[in-house]
């Protein structure tokens, strides 16, 4: 998707440019090559102007960045590295001396008042009169020297030309090394190590000018881009892609986009962020935020202002789907490696049954080897059957496969496993195992529905371990009906297994009509299940069991709670009022009071 997204930009910027060539007749200016001294005048000397002209510009050049928030998910400040990378990826793009030069000696553009002439540069009069003073000065500094060197005549007159020329030189050589140096500086410390050592500051990193100077270097940026942008008689736009962001920890991602609104607080700063996120997860992790609470009480009204042009995948058409699972299934490289490594037994066989003088033990390998072989081609051509089962248009199996390229390719990676797991049970005895189609079946059954699957498991394995097993020929469909009312009861205890369930109609359509698993074959293949987590069925198992063991409350009756609160003496539910005799009434009016043993 930010392929095709960055393709079609790129081929956006290209028809623009074309119609501004046409338009104004001159090419934008290069940054590089032989352009690169010509760039490094204009930032020294001269002053950028943004005129009328410029913002009428049509043509734009879009910076690709691509930030993954992964791979800062276990720093304290994951913002601080979105604008590191920002700032490294701009400093690539350009190189490190302009950028250097901008800083130390780079102005910022201006806005020419309406009307007035239409000059894009002006020039930096000061800069050039500082610039001839220093050589001036260094001129002088060095023919004075000169002069005192040469001079022959004895007295204060060779030793006042050295004080001069001394004092001359050293001034305006310091004045260019302290130049040089500046930006020497910022050649090799980059805006990247600077805000890095802000972070490790911790007193500092806790304080409010914390974040001024990280927004000072963001509006310097924003400012050389500006620059730019007069130089190449080109609008510049500068899109970072922001991925893996709902990986990461509530407190991480609220930083990430509260930096995000940091650097769009300008009207003017020339980014362009897009944000591939989940925003179910996004939004639960605003709300569960600590320092977002009473800001972000529901976290999608917050996406909605932070975000200005939302868009959602849409679902995937049949058509689409197919080639996806086609090229899912073409990628795999083990149909490759089975047919390769039969054709080297079936050749190394035939070759050890033409020599007749081998040894026995080596006739003996190369049966073993022909056999093992044939198992090979077998097992590669049941999966190439299970595989075509995913992308087969005729099959309604594709329609059960979820649009999510990374669950297609968890169910493409699981059947060649499965399969050959069938494989070797069926070496083992089992003739009347399942075909490549109910394997391939049962794999999506797994991926998409592995809490209610765990669920009609775990009831098949209590009645069994109750004794009363169901028959070999009932339906899982049936099973899972008879036990829904008691699965319904612990949604509140599986609600997180629960939500990995796809979708429950399509769940009771693959069961009841299309595949309707016995329980025979789901013994078969659990055998050779490796995709379902069996710590959902487990908990499942735990949670059942701790349910049956509360024992059941006895009813109350009015009847009997009457004449114990005519009474007052507390009597227990479901026996009948005592009759004491009058002796026996003495005997606890004595012993009241009295401690009673506790059996």
């Amino acid at each position: 998707m930010l392929d095709k997204i960055t393709a079609l930009m790129q081929q956006e910027a290209a028809q623009r440019e074309a119609e501004e060539l046409q338009r104004v007749q001159w090419r934008p200016r290069s940054v590089h090559g032989w352009s690169f001294p010509r760039l490094l005048w204009y930032l020294v000397f001269l002053q950028p102007i943004i005129t009328e002209l410029h913002l009428r510009r049509k043509n734009v050049k879009f910076l690709f960045i691509r930030f993954s928030a992964w791979q800062y998910a276990g720093t304290d400040k994951l913002w601080a590295g979105l604008v590191t990378t920002l700032c490294e990826g701009i400093r690539h793009q350009y190189g490190a001396l302009p950028f250097s030069v901008y800083s130390v000696l780079g102005n910022k553009p201006a806005t020419t008042p309406t009307g007035c002439c239409e000059r894009e540069w002006h020039c930096r009069r000061r800069v050039c009169l500082a610039l001839l003073a220093l050589l001036a000065a260094l001129g002088l500094g060095v023919g004075l020297l000169y002069l005192s060197v040469g001079a022959r005549a004895p007295g204060h007159g060779g030793h006042l030309l050295r004080v001069l020329g001394g004092a001359a030189t050293t001034l305006s050589g310091s004045g260019l090394l302290m130049a040089v140096y500046s930006v020497g500086k910022h050649l090799f410390v980059s805006q990247r190590k600077k805000i890095e050592r802000l972070v490790s500051r911790e007193k500092f990193g806790s304080q409010l000018g914390f974040m001024c100077e990280v927004k000072k270097e963001v509006e310097l940026l924003t400012d050389f881009l500006c620059f730019l942008e007069i130089y190449q008689r080109r609008r510049l736009r500068v899109v970072l892609e922001v991925t893996g962001l709902d990986t990461c920890y509530p407190e991480r991602v609220v930083g990430v986009l509260n930096a995000i609104n940091t650097l769009l607080s300008d009207s003017h700063a020339p980014f362009i962020f897009i944000l591939v996120v989940d925003p179910s997860i996004l939004a639960a992790c605003l709300e569960s935020a600590g320092s977002m609470k009473g800001t972000a009480d529901n976290g999608y009204l917050f996406l909605n202002r932070t975000v200005t042009l939302p868009f959602s995948v849409p679902i995937m058409g049949r058509r689409t789907k197919l080639q996806f699972l086609h090229d899912a299934v073409q990628s795999r490289d083990d149909l490759l490696l089975f047919r390769e490594a039969a054709r080297q037994l079936r050749a190394g066989s035939a070759l050890g049954a033409g020599e007749g003088a081998q040894l026995l033990a080596v006739e003996t390998q190369a049966g073993s080897a022909q056999a093992q072989g044939g198992v090979e081609a077998e097992a590669a051509h049941r999966i190439r059957e299970a595989l075509f089962c995913l992308h087969d248009e005729r099959d309604c199996l594709y329609e059960y496969v979820p649009d999510n390229v990374v669950s297609m390719r968890r169910i493409v990676n699981t059947v060649p496993v499965t399969v050959r797991l069938l494989q070797q049970q069926r070496l083992q005895g089992d003739a009347e195992g399942p075909t490549p189609r109910q394997a391939v079946a049962w794999v999506v059954l797994a991926n998409q529905w592995p809490c209610r699957l765990s669920w009609v498991l775990q009831c098949l394995e209590d009645r069994q371990q109750a004794g009363g097993a169901p028959e070999a020929r009932a339906r899982l469909w049936d099973v899972f009906c008879d036990n829904s009312r008691e699965l319904h009861g612990m949604t509140k205890a599986l609600q997180n297994v629960l939500d990995l369930d796809g979708d429950p109609e399509l769940f009771e359509r693959f069961l009841g009509a299309d595949f309707p698993f016995t329980v025979a074959e789901a013994q078969s293949l659990l055998r050779c299940t490796v995709n379902l987590d069996h710590s959902i069925r487990r908990r499942m198992g735990l949670i059942r069991a701790i349910s049956a063991l509360k024992p059941p409350s006895p009813p109350k009756s009015p009847a009997q709670d009457a004449p114990r609160a005519a009474n007052g003496s507390a009597q227990p539910a479901g026996r009948p009022p005592r009759q004491d005799s009058p002796a026996q009434r003495v005997r606890d009016w004595t012993s009241w009071g009295k401690p009673k043993p506790v059996a």
